[in-house]
C-alpha cells in the first residue's frame, strides 16, 4: 500500500497555472461567431489561452497573425488605417467577457503544407519595421491606439518553433536561418521594452519538441554529450537554444519569459524543464520565468476521450508544478478533430474526461496555495494539493500506471470525485485510509 502524506499546515507557495490551453473554443456560424464555448474555460477556472493557430480552422487570414493585423508590409506602420484589428477585437472582447487572459504570439500560424509553397513564414524585410508594428498593436490593445482597448494584456511571445528544422526549406515556422531570427528577436524585445517597459512582458521563442534524451543526466553531462545521444532533429534544436541563449546574453537583449513546447510524457517533459533551467542558469537567466505553452502528451486521434488521456494530463500538470516552470498551455482547446484537439468531442463539442481534469485543477488553481503532499515509493501516482480561505481543501491524484492501493488519512472527511472515459467528476464513496486507485484514473478530492 502506497502512503500519500498531506501536511496542510505546511504552505509550498502559490498553485501556478498549469492548466492554460492554447486556442480557446468558438465556433463559426453562417453569419457569426459563437464565442459561448469559453465559458468551459471560465467554469474551469482556467486564466489563461495562448493565441497561436487560431487560424487553423478559418483559413489562416484573418485572427492575431501580424500579416492579418498589418496587412501591407509597405504601408506606413504609424498610420492606424494601414490596421486591421477587426476579427482579433471580437476574439479578445469575448476572452475578455469570459475573463480569460491572451497570451498573445506576435508572428504568424504555422504552414503544414510549407514543402509545397510557404507564404508567411519568412524572416521580415524589415526587423526595425515588424517590431513597430507589434508596438502599435500592443497600443491598440493596452493603450487604446486605433479606437482601441485598455486590456493590460501581459504576455507578447515574439513567434513561434523558429528551430523546428535544421533546413529552413523544410520548416513550416521559420524559413531563415537561426541568426536571423536571433536579430529580429532583438530589434522586436528591445523596442517593445523600449515603449513599455514592466508594463509587458516580452519573450520566445516556443522552442520546438523540447527533448533530452533519457540516457544522459540534464543537469550534469556536457551539453556535447547530451546532443551527441539525442536524434539529430533533437540535436539541432539543443544547438539553437545554446545559440539564442549566448546570442542574447552578448547582445544584452531582454528576456521575461522562455516558452518552450514538448510532446513527450510527463517524466520526459520534467528532464527537459532540469536542463532547460541549466542553460537558463549558465549563461544569466536564472531567474526568468519558463513557459511550456504547447504541451500534449497524449495526442494521437486513438487516445481521444480516453481516461489514458486524461490522466497523463493530470501527471503532467502535477509533475511540471514541482519544477520551477511557471504555466503551461496545453494544445489545444480548438474544436477540432485528429491529434491535438483534446479537451472536446469535434462533433458534439462536450467536454472530455481530459476537459475534466483541468477544471479539478482549477479548483486547486481557485484556493490558491500549495501545501505539502508527498508519494511514498509509486513513480506512477502524482498528486498535488492546496488549501485557501475558510479552510477550504483539494487534493488531486491520478494514476498512470498499474492499479493502485493508496492510503491518505490527512484527507479524512474530503469529498471524492472520480474522472475517467465514463465518469466526468462523478462523486465516488472514499475511505481515505485505504483506498483503490485503478490504472488512468484520476480523483479530486475537496470539502
Amino acid at each position: 500500500m502506497t502512503m500519500i502524506q498531506l501536511d496542510f499546515s505546511r504552505e509550498i507557495g502559490p498553485v501556478k497555472p498549469m492548466h492554460a490551453v492554447g486556442q480557446p473554443p468558438f465556433g463559426g456560424g453562417f453569419l457569426t461567431f459563437d464565442f459561448s464555448p469559453m465559458q468551459y474555460l471560465t467554469d474551469a477556472n482556467i486564466p489563461y489561452a495562448r493565441l497561436h493557430d487560431v487560424d487553423g480552422s478559418f483559413g489562416g487570414n484573418r485572427f492575431v497573425d501580424i500579416p492579418n493585423l498589418f496587412r501591407d508590409f509597405d504601408a506606413d506602420e504609424n498610420d492606424p488605417a494601414a490596421y486591421d484589428f477587426a476579427f482579433t477585437d471580437v476574439l479578445l472582447a469575448a476572452m475578455r467577457d469570459y475573463r480569460v487572459a491572451p497570451v498573445f504570439r506576435l508572428g504568424v500560424t504555422i504552414e503544414n503544407q510549407a514543402h509545397i509553397k510557404a507564404y508567411r513564414i519568412f524572416p521580415p524585410r524589415d526587423y526595425g519595421k515588424w517590431a513597430r508594428i507589434c508596438e502599435h498593436v500592443i497600443r491598440h490593445y493596452n493603450e487604446g491606439w486605433a479606437n482601441g482597448f485598455r486590456y493590460g494584456i501581459e504576455y507578447w511571445e515574439i513567434w513561434n518553433e523558429p528551430d523546428i528544422a535544421d533546413v529552413p526549406e523544410r520548416s513550416q515556422m521559420w524559413q531563415g536561418t537561426p541568426q536571423q531570427y536571433f536579430e529580429l528577436y532583438d530589434a522586436a524585445a528591445k523596442h517593445l521594452k523600449a515603449c513599455f517597459g514592466d508594463t509587458i512582458k516580452v519573450g520566445g521563442y516556443g522552442a520546438a519538441g523540447s527533448y533530452v534524451p533519457p540516457t544522459v543526466d540534464p543537469l550534469t553531462d556536457p551539453y556535447e554529450k547530451i546532443m551527441a545521444a539525442a536524434p539529430e532533429k533533437r540535436r539541432w534544436r539543443i544547438r539553437f537554444l545554446l545559440d539564442f541563449f549566448k546570442y542574447i546574453r552578448a547582445h544584452d537583449c531582454p528576456l521575461d519569459f522562455f516558452s518552450w513546447h514538448n510532446y513527450f510524457n510527463a517524466e520526459e517533459a520534467r528532464r527537459y524543464a532540469i536542463f532547460l533551467d541549466r542553460v537558463m542558469t549558465e549563461y544569466g537567466y536564472g531567474d526568468v520565468e519558463t513557459m511550456l505553452n504547447e504541451w500534449n502528451n497524449a495526442h494521437e486521434s486513438a487516445f481521444a476521450e480516453t481516461s489514458f488521456a486524461a490522466a497523463q494530463a493530470a501527471a503532467m500538470m502535477i509533475a511540471m508544478h514541482e519544477t520551477k516552470t511557471y504555466m503551461l498551455c496545453y494544445y489545444d482547446a480548438r474544436f477540432i478533430g485528429g491529434d491535438y484537439g483534446g479537451l472536446f468531442n469535434p462533433i458534439t463539442h462536450k467536454p472530455t474526461a481530459t476537459y475534466y481534469v483541468f477544471s479539478a485543477f482549477g479548483e486547486l488553481y481557485r484556493l490558491g496555495r500549495e501545501i505539502a503532499c508527498e508519494v511514498d515509493g509509486h513513480e506512477d501516482v502524482y498528486a498535488i494539493a492546496a488549501h485557501g480561505a475558510g479552510g477550504k481543501k483539494a487534493v488531486l491524484l491520478t494514476n498512470v500506471g498499474e492499479d493502485a492501493v493508496l492510503s491518505m488519512p490527512e484527507a479524512e472527511g474530503l469529498v471524492a470525485y472520480l474522472i475517467d472515459e465514463e465518469h466526468h467528476m462523478t462523486k465516488t464513496p472514499f475511505y481515505s485510509r485505504r483506498f483503490l486507485l485503478k490504472q488512468n484514473q484520476t480523483l479530486l478530492l475537496k470539502n
